[in-house]
């Protein structure tokens, strides 16, 4: 390793910069010229755009996450742009991804699916690959995020079978076979208590679940049932250690509790309701 190579991981790990190698590597790939994949063993500086690595390098220096450096993150089979104004997706969410297929037997079905809160678009573009005849709205509330979600959806060459729409669930007056949301579900104590990073480069509005988090379900249990057809299934993302009080937001919402998901960790995560 050359000495521009070990002072530049130096630097990372005096920041405590998690996975310091990965980062550097990942940040040199970036600033290179050429398409071939850098080796840090064997680093030809010719190879890299020194002042663009710089850059890259002091904005990670200040805790700014990789993902919003490079403008991607991977998700399910695909990866998406990303910025400050949408959730970077996450491995939980691949649950609902995968929970869909279970449920839906046919995949060439022409359903009808609702992703709320759609932020980068990740969900719905991963659920338009799975379910290819599916006829799908993709809805948010932030400006930002729907240009996200619009350029992902582009780049997918998804504009025939994804309808993005700026739009609250109050204005919603159609029907659907499958809808999906990962909401925002922290509570007050937890959105004080998370990362700099999740606090500086990632939106409030697609965290904050109130004081105890849970505004979000409180408000979509009254609503839900109207847009959802006979046969249909609702899955919603849930922060640790709020089954319980989730399941019981949707008691009274009429419909029927299907079951519970957890995540890689063994932790409840999803819940899925059905309206038979």
């Amino acid at each position: 390793m050359n000495d521009f190579i070990i002072s530049s991981l130096e630097k990372l790990k005096k920041k405590n910069i998690p996975n310091a190698e990965i980062d550097l590597r990942i940040l040199l790939n970036y600033s290179k010229y050429s398409k071939n994949e850098i080796i840090l063993s064997n680093l030809d500086l010719d190879q890299i755009n020194i002042n663009l690595f710089n850059k890259v390098l002091n904005r990670r220096l200040a805790n700014e996450p990789i993902s919003k450096i490079i403008n991607k993150k991977n998700f399910w089979k695909d990866e998406f742009y990303v910025n400050k104004f949408v959730l970077d997706p996450r491995p939980e969410t691949e649950g609902i991804v995968e929970e869909s297929i279970k449920l839906i037997k046919n995949k060439n079905s022409n359903i009808k699916i609702l992703d709320i809160g759609t932020g980068s678009g990740a969900l719905a573009i991963s659920l338009a690959r799975e379910f290819t005849n599916a006829n799908i709205m993709a809805t948010d509330i932030s400006d930002e995020a729907i240009k996200v979600a619009n350029k992902n959806i582009n780049n997918k060459k998804l504009n025939n079978q994804i309808q993005l729409r700026k739009i609250t669930l109050d204005n919603i007056n159609e029907k659907f076979d499958l809808i999906v949301s990962n909401p925002p579900y922290l509570t007050k104590k937890e959105l004080q208590n998370t990362s700099y990073e999740i606090k500086n480069y990632e939106p409030l509005i697609a965290l904050d679940g109130g004081e105890d988090g849970l505004n979000f379900y409180r408000d979509f249990s009254k609503k839900i049932n109207k847009i959802m057809n006979v046969n249909s299934y609702l899955l919603l993302e849930i922060g640790e250690g709020q089954l319980k009080d989730c399941i019981d937001i949707f008691s009274l919402s009429k419909l029927n509790f299907h079951k519970k998901a957890q995540d890689l960790q063994k932790k409840d995560r999803i819940l899925i309701y059905s309206k038979l």
